[in-house]
């Protein structure tokens, strides 16, 4: 086998590019998220019930704070990082010239 077998782009596939490292890193900020607020269900008492969005009141259990903590991270991370893939999208310019 030759390092040409694979054809062109190979290498990427085999690492961590960006788009791929940047959701590897979201996953695991959330999963974060969710075991943190797992463990604070479990271990501290006499909390109320969380209320995600300020809106829809979730159980005072371990299930609902990992809930609470797993969709508030991901909607405090992913709102940003859409805005920036979008802006990305629409305003890369491949015939801009730099100067």
């Amino acid at each position: 086998m030759s390092d040409t077998d694979g054809g062109p782009g190979r290498e990427a596939e085999r690492g961590f590019d960006g788009p791929r490292l940047v959701v590897a890193l979201y996953c695991l900020l959330v999963g974060v998220g969710v075991v943190g607020g797992a463990l604070v269900g479990v271990f501290v008492e006499g909390m109320t019930a969380p209320h995600l969005f300020g809106v829809l009141a979730l159980p005072p259990t371990p299930v609902g704070f990992a809930a609470y903590g797993g969709v508030t991270v991901a909607t405090m991370l992913g709102v940003p990082l859409a805005g920036v893939v979008y802006l990305s999208r629409r305003l890369d310019d491949p015939h801009a010239v730099d100067e």
